[in-house]
């Protein structure tokens, strides 16, 4: 009985032993007396002799590689980044890349890379324009030369990223002193066209008046006056307000009281 249940156990054990699992996001090659396969192997469950075939699996998906490193500039500063690179192998690839590089192709191959790359692209630019607008141009350009120098290795560059960027302190300063005085030419100009729309509308205004007091003073014969002060008399006249009038026979000039 007990030698039954130790062959049964045996059994269970060689079974395990002998699948291997490919793990969702992940692709498999099978490694056979020290020989690495071509056949890339999808996500699921595979027989191996585990006294002959290993199997090794490395990452499909996007893989982000983060590090720190000193970036030179044209000038012959040295720049402290944060950097993220996306990347992901082609999966055909998977044998090739295991065979050839090896599981620590992070290390081997990507780092020095992206170390070579960064530093022939930063070298031709400024350290200001790492804080500026070009920042995407550099990341674009590393990423098209990592990109030159990895594709026939079976890998895929997504996205370099320059997430930190930390300037010599004259650098920043420098910086800072024109972004300030930038500022203050925008602010400047906005006083001085607010001054000229103020100036223009009194000018306009200056002409208006100037425009309404010719037309009244060019319709101010002495015709019009006289009727003025007839008709001025005349309310007068209708008024039962107490009154003393002085005139010349032209124009009134007269006292009112009320009752």
């Amino acid at each position: 009985m007990k030698h039954s249940t130790l062959i049964i156990l045996s059994v269970i054990g060689l079974f395990f032993t002998s699948c291997a699992v490919v793990k969702q996001d992940m692709v498999g090659v099978k490694r056979k007396f020290g020989k690495i396969k071509t056949r890339t192997l999808e996500p699921g469950l595979y027989a191996v002799n585990p006294f002959t075939t290993t199997m090794l699996t490395i990452p499909s998906r996007t893989i982000n590689m983060e590090l720190r490193l000193n970036l030179p500039s044209k000038e012959g500063l040295t720049i402290s980044s944060e950097i993220s690179i996306l990347y992901r192998i082609k999966k055909e690839a998977a044998a090739e890349i295991l065979r050839k590089v090896g599981s620590r192709y992070e290390s081997t191959l990507i780092l020095p890379v992206f170390r070579s790359a960064s530093a022939d692209v930063c070298a031709r630019f400024f350290a200001k324009d790492m804080h500026s607008g070009e920042r995407a141009v550099i990341e674009n350009k590393i990423q098209e030369r990592m990109q030159e120098l990895l594709d026939k290795r079976g890998f895929v560059i997504e996205s370099v990223l320059l997430k930190s960027i930390s300037l010599p302190t004259r650098i920043s300063q420098a910086i800072e002193q024109k972004l300030a005085a930038e500022q203050d030419a925008m602010r400047m100009q906005f006083v001085l066209q607010r001054e000229q729309q103020e100036a223009k509308r009194k000018r306009i205004e200056a002409e208006g008046i100037r425009d309404y007091q010719k037309i009244i003073s060019n319709g101010l014969t002495k015709e019009v006056i006289q009727m003025r002060s007839i008709e001025v008399m005349r309310e007068l006249v209708k008024s039962n307000n107490s009154k003393v009038i002085i005139t010349n026979g032209k124009t009134p000039v007269f006292l009112n009281g009320n009752k």
